[in-house]
């Protein structure tokens, strides 16, 4: 529907409206007289017209006042002697059609015809249905039997998940192979992963294999301001779904409708609410024999209401994660079939250079190379309009136009210099890729790329003291250096204390506090969660003292750690500040020859510049 109509209505509306109110001033203007005063004028001879309109009686003055009218609102008929009077003094009248009578009526109508072409047009946005009815349609897309253009091999990465879906296809297309055994099928999938993983595609993929009609709806899309609405399109949803059996219903964020009750206290959203307990009913309803299920996908699951996720409705859980090595280049090679590649380019390389991106951030990457080889004029893309591209989705957009003084450019420069020292003193710490000092990003002043070379999924009480080590190592350098800090290192104090906490009161590695939990408590949520306790967890007293005293302890041994390794290796530290200064950027086999002469150090029991007691980490 085009979309020009609600203005044109809307000034319609406004000009009509406007014209009557003229219309109506115009025909009560003049002086307002008595009919008594009136037919003594007439008498006097001071009259020298009179104009019959309607009701309305309007005269002339004679004299200087000709132009001023006097107006009787009193009904002509009522008096039958005037128009006698008028003839014997010889005052000429006549009688002409009502301004009302003419215009008024009409204008007044039009902004009741607009309201109606609005409500009419109104009616037929929502569809077949007439009036506020068709407020209650679902508006999910249907994609029908042709399919959704999408099939597992436009999918990599996520191979347990399809592997999971790959019964829901198998009871899609071959029903009776289960039925058969009197088992039944899921009702429900839920999709849980973190965003951009494709959970979306994986659904839409599943649809596309089996080849049945594909209902796709957001849970935002449910809730209205007016109650009953969201419950009346889950209703009309099923409906629909059960006319167009088999088929898969899809629901896109699941936890905007699904969000476990009682969340926002006594006064919360009713209408969701509704909407919520209608989705349960219908699920627990429908028969899932006719070959209807229901997909949904969230990167929220502790929210949830747990009626949601007992057995007959969502009955399984589909973990989507981000990819490993293997799957981020299996990612990589469908998006790069779109993109003219150089010959360069390593995919397995760029893969182990993307350790936690997602396949959408694998793909925005990408694009964002594409979009740097056009403009540098390339015919193909390269290793290093892909590098820029992920180092430009890590780091943020470059700043060359932020201009840092000469002093402020040299304390990056050494403060970046102390994270890639300390890193590389560090045994088993990630190494450094790339040092810079060009500002990237909204705060970013310089920065220091760390890339792991495998996949990490569990981390030792050594590594978490080696990264809390390295954040501590741009504050160390810009004290050893300068004799003063600043305040560039809060993001990496911010890191180091949250890394600290949680090997307290998370983890269990300090003897004082022991293996015990004082993170937010955990509820029964069959995801870790329990979304109506939101307290932590009771402690004593000492207790918070003793975690706060462990927190201090880890930290402060870290930092002498840092500022041991940094003070053995002032002279690196000095040569490598020093060329960044003057490049900007410094990586590959020049940074490699740097840091290969970083030695470790013996934690010094009581750095000169470092205002922490002593402290030993056991």
């Amino acid at each position: 529907m085009n979309k020009w109509w609600a203005p044109v209505l809307a000034i319609v509306m406004f000009v009509s409206l406007l014209m009557m109110v003229t219309n109506m001033a115009m025909s009560l203007g003049g002086e307002t007289v008595t009919w008594s005063e009136l037919k003594g004028r007439i008498e006097a001879g001071e009259i020298e017209e009179v104009v019959l309109e309607g009701e309305l009686v309007r005269a002339t003055v004679r004299g200087e006042e000709k132009a001023k009218e006097v107006l009787n609102l009193v009904l002509v008929r009522s008096d039958e002697s005037f128009i006698p009077l008028l003839e014997k003094h010889d005052v000429p009248y006549r009688a002409v059609r009502s301004n009302c009578q003419n215009g008024s009526i009409g204008l007044l109508l039009l902004p009741i015809v607009a309201i109606a072409v609005l409500w009419i047009l109104l009616a037929r946005q929502g569809g077949p249905t007439r009036g506020a009815a068709a407020f209650g349609r679902s508006s999910a897309n249907l994609v029908p039997e042709e399919g959704t253009g999408v099939t597992f091999a436009d999918v990599a990465g996520v191979e347990e998940a399809a592997e999971e879906l790959q019964e829901v296809i198998a009871f899609l297309t071959r029903p009776e192979k289960f039925t058969a055994l009197g088992g039944r099928p899921p009702k429900g999938v839920l999709l849980v992963g973190p965003p951009g993983t494709g959970k979306t595609l994986i659904a839409r993929a599943v649809a596309g294999e089996a080849g049945v009609p594909f209902f796709s709806i957001s849970g935002s899309s449910f809730v209205e301001m007016f109650v009953g609405v969201g419950a009346a399109r889950v209703r009309d949803l099923f409906k629909n779904a059960t006319e167009h059996a088999p088929c898969i219903i899809f629901i896109d964020e699941l936890d905007a409708v699904g969000k476990a009750r009682g969340l926002s206290g006594p006064a919360g959203n009713e209408e969701r609410e509704q909407t919520l307990n209608q989705l349960l009913v219908e699920m627990d309803g429908f028969d899932n024999r006719k070959g209807i299920i229901v997909m949904a996908a969230t990167n929220r699951p502790e929210t949830l209401d747990r009626a949601l996720l007992r057995a007959g409705r969502f009955d399984r859980q589909v973990l989507v994660d981000r990819p490993d090595v293997r799957g981020r280049e299996a990612v990589l090679r469908i998006h790069a079939t779109k993109l003219k590649l150089d010959d360069t380019v390593d995919l397995n390389e760029i893969a182990r250079m993307t350790p936690g991106f997602a396949g959408a951030d694998l793909a925005n990457a990408l694009n964002e190379a594409a979009l740097l080889a056009a403009r540098r004029e390339r015919e193909a893309v390269t290793m290093k309009d892909i590098q820029d591209a992920i180092e430009r989705t890590i780091a943020g957009l470059e700043k060359k136009n932020r201009r840092l003084s000469p002093k402020e450019k040299r304390v990056v420069s050494y403060h970046e210099c102390g994270h890639a020292i300390c890193a590389a003193a560090s045994p088993g710490a990630d190494p450094v890729q790339k040092i810079s000092i060009i500002p990237r990003g909204v705060a970013a002043l310089g920065y220091t790329i760390q890339m792991p070379l495998e996949d990490r999924y569990l981390m030792t009480k050594g590594e978490l003291l080696n990264r809390i080590t390295v954040l501590y190592g741009g504050r160390v350098a810009e004290s050893i250096v300068f004799g003063d800090i600043t305040t560039g290192a809060h993001d990496d104090i911010q890191k180091a204390t949250d890394i600290a906490r949680r090997m307290v009161v998370e983890y269990g590695m300090t003897k004082r506090v022991g293996p015990l939990n004082y993170a937010p408590e955990a509820g029964a949520n069959a995801f870790g969660m329990n979304p109506t306790q939101s307290s932590y967890s009771a402690a004593s007293a000492t207790t918070t003292e003793a975690i706060e005293g462990e927190v201090r302890r880890i930290t402060d041994a870290c930092y002498r750690r840092a500022f041991a390794i940094l003070v053995d290796n002032r002279p690196l530290l000095e040569d490598m500040a020093e060329y960044l200064l003057e490049h900007e950027v410094l990586d590959g086999d020049k940074m490699k020859g740097y840091l290969d002469r970083a030695s470790q150090a013996d934690v010094l029991a009581d750095p000169p510049t470092a205002e922490v007691p002593k402290a030993s980490v056991t």
